[in-house]
């Protein structure tokens, strides 16, 4: 496999090809500034070279394979098919599109793979098939590619379902020890979304017919889940003084279901006032996702009642399997009912080989994290004063006084930082140019950059710029890299 610290894939014939260069990637290189753009467009010439991509937006080819056998093997004529890791997930799927269709019950269906692999098999009209990659998008219950590797017999994972037993307990403990929390409070699912989904899912169930509330501007798919799936999200973009006090009035004039925000946000880095927004919401919960921040550099159960995290990052570093976290902060007056809710609806467990994998990954952790986020403060503080920069987004000076309020120690930074350059059409010279890996995700061991605006709003980039979102807007995720390496880099790319 491809050393990506030393020898990135930055180039134009990476286009395609997984990060890392394996076939449980879930990143993949977008090296040139017109591949992105052709891959929002889905221009042929771009996607046909695809040799993997982030599973929830752009299914890998043995995830694609085991949809096409289940098609095969199950569906009726004029049917398709998504494969689940569960029954339960692929009823979740069929609900989604019943509501928002008008099909008859009987014209949607689930099944089981087969009997040695009892994943769940959502069968649906072909026409359907957009809405139902919505939900798997949105709602991230998705397969892995060494559970779809598996149940293909294309290869076989070593690890037995009692390794995957012992490695949950393991990544609990892990998660306890890190968090303070108990093992108890501590549950696993197949991806950070589909922990996102079921903090949202039991929200609605404990709180029904309540709306949600998002503060301050989050990653995509975090308010669209909210907007698609829950009663619907009241949105507050920039907490400003005048957001703050119409923050205030809403939660006197309405009954929420909960409040979610990131610790700090993606992409701007910024934090809110968790301190100010906890002493408002009273009772309502505190939902905090501390992916970008995590939970070595920053505490988030000062005020949240519970917390989710996309193990997919930094957690996991290299960059090769999916999985999400949520954690109940046991104080809470509403932690009885929350544990509940997630013991009564046990569908949280990893697939076996990627509960190993994560294990195996994740026990640097700590270490890494450390490592990573002083090279983005070090860089911060060199990219601040370049002349050919014309802004730069990072926790050192947007994360205010909600950082401060969470962090473990003063010197507590994220990994990742977002940039624009003075002259705003030199970006994609400057994107072409730079010597990293680019392409979605974060936390990799590796740096990883991206235009992250045009990845994640292009068809809304109006709408981003009125949030503060820059549509040139150049995120960096810092990895294990010298420091002055990675600086040299940056300065190559800056000086064209």
């Amino acid at each position: 496999m491809t050393d990506l610290l030393r020898h990135p894939l930055w180039q134009g014939d990476s286009l395609g090809s997984p990060l890392p260069d394996t076939e449980h990637g879930v990143s993949v290189s977008l090296p040139l500034w017109r591949h992105v753009i052709g891959y929002e467009e889905k221009d042929p010439e771009v996607v046909s070279k695809f040799r993997s991509g982030y599973p929830r937006f752009c299914c890998p080819p043995v995830v694609s394979a085991l949809f096409t056998e289940a098609t095969k093997r199950h569906a009726r004529k004029g049917e398709a098919a998504l494969v689940f890791p569960r029954a339960i997930h692929a009823e979740r799927c069929v609900a989604y599109v019943m509501d928002r269709s008008a099909l008859e019950p009987d014209q949607c269906r689930v099944v089981e793979f087969d009997s040695t692999h009892p994943l769940g098999v959502a069968l649906f009209p072909e026409a359907m098939m957009p809405l139902a990659r919505q939900y798997w998008r949105f709602c991230g219950e998705v397969v892995s590619t060494r559970q779809a590797a598996d149940a293909l017999g294309l290869s076989r994972d070593s690890s037995t379902k009692a390794d995957g037993q012992a490695a949950h307990r393991t990544l609990r403990q892990r998660l306890s020890q890190l968090t303070g929390q108990s093992t108890d409070d501590v549950f696993l699912f197949p991806s950070g979304m589909a922990a996102t989904f079921a903090v949202l899912r039991m929200l609605q169930q404990l709180f029904s017919h309540r709306r949600t509330i998002q503060l301050d501007f989050p990653y995509v798919d975090v308010l669209k889940v909210q907007q698609q799936y829950g009663r619907g999200a009241v949105f507050f973009p920039v907490m400003d003084e005048g957001a703050y006090a119409a923050l205030k009035e809403r939660l006197k004039s309405e009954p929420i279901a909960g409040i979610f925000t990131e610790a700090p946000a993606n992409p701007l880095l910024r934090c809110v006032n968790y301190e100010r927004v906890k002493a408002m919401a009273g009772d309502v919960p505190l939902v905090i996702d501390d992916t970008v921040g995590t939970v070595v550099q920053l505490d988030a159960f000062r005020y949240a009642d519970v917390v989710t995290t996309s193990l997919t990052k930094a957690f996991s570093g290299k960059g090769d399997l999916m999985a999400g976290s949520v954690v109940i902060n046991g104080a809470s007056t509403h932690a009885a009912a929350f544990r509940k809710f997630m013991r009564g609806h046990a569908d949280h467990q990893l697939w076996h080989g990627d509960a190993v994998a994560l294990e195996l990954n994740s026990r640097d952790f700590p270490e890494r994290v450390q490592q990573a986020c002083k090279t983005s403060a070090w860089l911060y503080e060199k990219l601040i004063t370049h002349p050919k920069i014309g802004r730069v987004w990072h926790t050192k000076n947007e994360g205010g006084a909600g950082h401060q309020q969470l962090q473990r120690h003063p010197d507590a930074q994220a990994s990742l930082f977002s940039f624009t350059l003075k002259e705003m059409e030199k970006t994609p010279a400057f994107y072409d140019a730079l010597r990293v890996c680019k392409g979605p995700s974060l936390g990799t061991n590796f740096t990883l950059a991206c235009p992250y605006t045009l990845l994640a709003h292009y068809d809304e980039l109006p709408w981003a710029e009125s949030c503060g979102v820059p549509r040139d807007l150049i995120r960096v995720s810092t990895g294990l890299e010298e420091p002055e390496d990675l600086l040299a880099r940056f300065e190559q790319a800056l000086a064209l």
